[in-house]
């Protein structure tokens, strides 16, 4: 299978780099500072989601803005503990593309994203971060902007994600779409395409644009 695009756009964890055991370390905590019981926190989607709406989820409105503060400055400050790793394919993916032809999308504050991608050597040149949008993933809010960002017509853009959230915005915003099963099975993810990796695709760039390709 090969799929034809003019872009890219990459959800980050679970899809680019793993930060799982960063995520449960950090948000543990959180909840445990907040009084959450594991019960409230239980009933959750953390994954794909802005942190705001979390706590908005699990908290009285006036408190939100601090535990924001709060959950980001823990996330931050673990990310030199080993809380982030790069996924398997990533690198050589990213190092095959132009740099104005791709971007990452994610639902993570910038000040977080690129402290995790920072760690890892990735340095996009087009970011979307929850700071740039009112409304986070599953709205196509995120997707649509880094298309508008790129120049590039949404209905040119294949869409890279592991979670449910961010693949109903990708479908949303009208665009191609894989999903990796690093952090959900297969049969929980909806999507044009369903691969194990990064490491299971190729690459090719064109004049017409670049060829997404099933590895042999």
């Amino acid at each position: 299978m090969t799929i034809h695009a003019r872009a890219l756009l990459f959800d980050n964890d679970g899809t680019l780099v793993s930060s799982l055991a960063s995520v449960d370390r950090c948000w543990t905590r959180w909840a445990g500072e907040y009084g959450i019981t594991a019960e409230e926190f239980g009933r959750i989607e953390l994954h794909g989601r802005p942190a705001v709406e979390i706590a908005a989820d699990l908290l009285p409105a006036d408190v939100v803005p601090e535990a924001l503060a709060r959950i980001e400055t823990l996330e931050v400050e673990d990310v030199p503990n080993g809380g982030v790793h790069l996924l398997p394919g990533t690198k050589d993916f990213l190092d095959s593309l132009p740099a104005d032809r791709w971007a990452v999308v994610t639902s993570a504050t910038r000040r977080l994203a690129e402290a995790r991608l920072d760690a890892v050597g990735i340095l996009p040149k087009t970011l979307i971060a929850a700071d740039d949008i009112t409304r986070g993933k599953p709205d196509p809010e995120p997707y649509l902007l880094a298309a508008r960002q790129l120049g590039v017509d949404p209905a040119h853009c294949v869409v890279f994600e592991d979670a449910p959230a961010g693949l109903q915005a990708g479908r949303a915003a009208g665009m191609t779409t894989v999903a990796f099963t690093t952090t959900h099975q297969a049969h929980e993810l909806d999507a044009d395409l369903v691969v194990r990796d990064l490491s299971a695709l190729s690459a090719l760039v064109t004049d017409a644009g670049i060829e997404v390709s099933v590895r042999g």
